[in-house]
């Protein structure tokens, strides 16, 4: 299922939240062109902090992301909530036939932050994973070509897919804690997860892989490089420091207003966590080997500031070389 290469994938996270579509766009052309393999985006209604600044709709974006390209591209969504099953399964079915081979979709159980939008309450970490398996169970029956009807913590009444892939595109499990992992493997096709440390990776992919996980392994890598250290940890502070929270924090706040308020005393100690801040590129190449040396097959790299360009030009002529040696 999904794409298939041999060797470690090395791509690119396009950031909704904190880029305009149109900048996002030419930011995976050129992915491409320094040398990038694949590309991957997070299906959000809103930004983590207002110095952010965007949101756009991740599923439109990537039609034109696959069409502007040869890239193979995945998104992290969170069904039952803000979106119905029937209509994730549809989005990835139309992008599945049109572009056979190239885009994965990652389930997780979501975030307030994107969910309360509906009004509907926001339902503890159990019940939103049981509403998940329920969406994954829908999801797969749809793509299968069945008629599905469905009671439960979601509902479906005789809902069909029209058009279809030849191949259903893989469905990946999000997520960052080992239990989560462990859990993932009962129905995902491959696991994605951020950043952390090793020890925790560690136990990550045991955890997943000692459950009977298939499929690849996926890391989203949050970084901030800039030829200046100051600059580079600037970076790191203005745009990502609303992100530092562990769960359930980071699960229950519902605005961006919130994660600026609470993040307000965050010091670059506490980003360092959760960003690798370097100016040194030997230092992020060896940070990315370290992580396929753990068993992440596919690797995306998010820059976390608003400018792409040099990052890419960077990373593309110094950085993607050694990890692959």
């Amino acid at each position: 299922m999904g794409y298939r290469l041999s060797m470690t994938v090395l791509g690119v996270h396009a950031s909704h939240e904190q880029i305009h579509p149109t900048g996002l766009l030419d930011a995976v052309r050129k992915a491409e062109e320094v040398g990038f393999d694949a590309a991957m985006c997070s299906d959000h209604f809103a930004p983590w902090s207002a110095r952010q600044g965007q949101s756009a709709l991740a599923w439109a974006w990537l039609g034109a992301a696959l069409q502007a390209t040869n890239l193979p591209m995945g998104v992290v969504n969170a069904p039952g909530q803000r979106y119905h099953p029937a209509i994730i399964a549809q989005a990835i079915a139309t992008l599945g036939a049109m572009y056979p081979g190239r885009f994965w979709a990652a389930l997780g159980t979501g975030e307030a932050a994107n969910e309360h939008i509906t009004g509907d309450p926001w339902p503890r970490k159990d019940l939103r994973s049981a509403r998940l398996l329920e969406c994954v169970e829908v999801i797969r029956a749809l793509l299968r070509g069945e008629e599905v009807s469905h009671d439960g913590l979601v509902t479906v009444d005789r809902a069909r897919l029209w058009t279809l892939p030849e191949e259903p595109p893989a469905l990946v499990g999000a997520a960052v804690s080992v239990e989560t992992a462990r859990w993932c493997a009962s129905w995902a096709d491959g696991l994605i997860t951020v950043n952390a440390p090793a020890e925790h990776l560690r136990k990550m992919v045991d955890a997943y892989r000692d459950a009977g996980g298939k499929g690849p392994l996926h890391l989203q890598v949050h970084l901030s490089w800039d030829p200046d250290e100051e600059t580079a940890r600037a970076i790191a502070h203005d745009q990502w420091r609303s992100n530092v929270f562990p769960p359930p924090v980071c699960w229950d706040l519902e605005t961006p207003e919130h994660f600026d308020a609470v993040s307000e005393q965050v010091t670059a100690e506490q980003i360092g966590r959760v960003v690798n801040v370097s100016s040194d590129l030997g230092r992020h190449a060896e940070l990315l080997r370290s992580y396929v040396e753990l068993g992440f097959e596919k690797v995306f790299l998010h820059h976390v500031g608003q400018e792409q360009d040099r990052f890419l030009d960077a990373f593309g002529e110094r950085v993607l070389a050694e990890v692959r040696a």
